[in-house]
């Protein structure tokens, strides 16, 4: 996941494993939609990192949290083989790049399926294949979007040509499929006009045909907080709300809701039914709550993590469903399995780990969602629930001595961000008020912080750049040099 608006545990004992297991292979209660729907809560495997441990010990760690299955962003084979052998579901994906090729030739189709999925013909617990993510939230990549459905069409054929007619073929969209990432009020979350005659329709229609689900992203992290104003903390951690309580009531439908994820699932329901496939089946590709970022970043942390994600738990095992659809029982991933170190973008899209990569839990949780939560250890307290309430500045990272790591890494990222906008530089050039000290880091510590602060509220800008800038509360400016900073909503 690079949330668009883009993305994990502890020990748990056997017996939820045994659970766990049972859930994946039984039939589970009925939806509106056609057929049977089955549940269990897995773990997104991402390897966005380079001090994960081996895919063996990997595996261990999700049946340890007790997770049901793992979601993998590709299909190779040196992960596929061990978790076939595992006991865990595990679910492969198409690669986004290859969604052209595949459309395009069913033999393209016929040999992917031969060569990477044949292997596993007689493992049951290979029950989904996703075809790309969130291949519709990008807008570089229209191509793709027409054909993503001809893809799926092609491998739908050809799993059923090699005898894995049993694997559900579906994909995965993000929040920004619905207009606005709107869902205020869930009825009325209508998908984007510019995705839906070209894939959605067609998609829903695959999907309805074949009896597969719509694998969603639904974090309820990011849409509270950019609505924190309006609705508390807990309605996005699914926990009780402090007396007289908080519920969300939809004058459209006339349902009220406690918790944001029923809410969020809701919207995508409602823009489903605007579709015309209001039976479509609804599944959780990711969800989850990162345990740190950035300064600006509030909210995310161990204690929010670990409170989310074992409400998620217990509540899809409860088999509660949505206030639309009361019983609804589906799969869904927790998002990740790691910390996840070479991610891009802000500081949290390299923590939604259950795991730090040395092997240690985050945080105890149990995906089976069976513990109450007073048997789990104390939680560190949450020390950054609201947001920062003062100037920051993003500045280059240095070491004790004041010098950066890599000076030819830093020289491209402050090109690059010069080349944004060129006046934003002109302070650092010679004769700028900005130009002394006259060294790498001083430099670049400017422009961070200028870019940063130009492009923050246009674009999302983020205090990254190539994981060679950190945030500071302390102001850098010096003399006539001032730092542009950033004041967190």
């Amino acid at each position: 996941m690079l949330s668009r608006f883009t993305s994990t545990m502890a020990m748990a004992s056997s017996s939820p494993i045994v659970l766990l297991s049972f859930l994946f292979l039984a039939i589970a209660a009925a939806e509106p939609a056609s057929g049977t729907a089955q549940h269990f809560l897995g773990v997104s495997y991402g390897r966005l990192g380079d001090d994960l441990p081996p895919p063996h010990r990997a595996l261990e760690l999700a049946r340890s949290a007790g997770a049901a299955a793992v979601r993998f962003y590709d299909a190779n084979a040196t992960f596929l083989v061990p978790a076939a052998s595992s006991g865990l579901g595990f679910v492969p994906g198409v690669p986004n790049e290859l969604i052209a090729s595949l459309a395009a030739s069913q033999r393209a189709a016929d040999a992917w399926v031969a060569s990477t999925l044949l292997p596993f013909r007689r493992n049951r617990r290979l029950r989904y294949l996703f075809v790309g993510n969130e291949v519709l939230s990008d807008p570089t990549t229209k191509s793709r979007w027409s054909r993503l459905v001809p893809a799926m069409v092609n491998l739908h054929r050809a799993l059923r040509r090699h005898g894995l007619g049993r694997v559900k073929v579906s994909t995965t969209l993000g929040m920004d499929a619905l207009v606005g990432q709107n869902v205020f009020p869930p009825s009325a979350g209508v998908f984007r006009p510019d995705i839906i005659d070209v894939a959605v329709r067609p998609l829903l229609a695959f999907l309805e045909r074949t009896h597969s689900y719509l694998f969603f992203d639904a974090y309820t992290y990011f849409t509270w907080s950019a609505n924190h104003t309006i609705m508390p903390l807990t309605y996005a951690l699914l926990e009780p709300s402090p007396a007289p309580g908080y519920q969300y009531h939809d004058h459209g439908t006339g349902l009220s809701y406690t918790n944001l994820l029923d809410h969020m699932l809701d919207a995508v329901i409602a823009a489903m039914c605007r579709a015309g496939y209001c039976g479509v089946k609804l599944a959780l590709a990711e969800t989850g709550w990162p345990n740190a970022g950035d300064l600006d970043q509030f909210g995310a942390n161990v204690r929010n993590a670990a409170t989310y994600n074992r409400n998620v738990a217990r509540h899809l095992a409860s088999g509660a469903g949505t206030p639309r659809r009361p019983g609804m029982r589906m799969p869904a991933f927790v998002f990740a399995l790691f910390n996840e170190n070479l991610k891009g973008g802000p500081g949290t899209e390299r923590h939604w780990g259950l795991f730090y990569p040395n092997g240690s839990a985050v945080y105890d949780v149990d995906l089976a969602g069976s513990p109450p939560a007073a048997s789990y250890p104390p939680l560190p307290p949450a020390t950054n629930d609201l947001p920062y309430p003062g100037q920051l500045w993003c500045v280059a990272r240095t070491d004790r001595q004041g010098a950066v790591a890599n000076e030819t890494a830093v020289r491209e990222q402050v090109a690059t961000a010069c080349a944004d906008e060129a006046a934003l530089c002109d302070p650092v050039r010679p004769g700028g008020e900005c130009h002394l000290p006259d060294t790498v880091a001083a430099h670049a510590s400017y422009v961070f912080s200028a870019h940063w602060n130009r492009f923050s509220k246009q674009y999302g800008g983020w205090c990254y750049f190539g994981g060679l800038a950190v945030e500071t509360t302390v102001d850098p400016s010096h003399g006539s040099c001032k730092f542009p900073s950033v004041i967190p909503n």
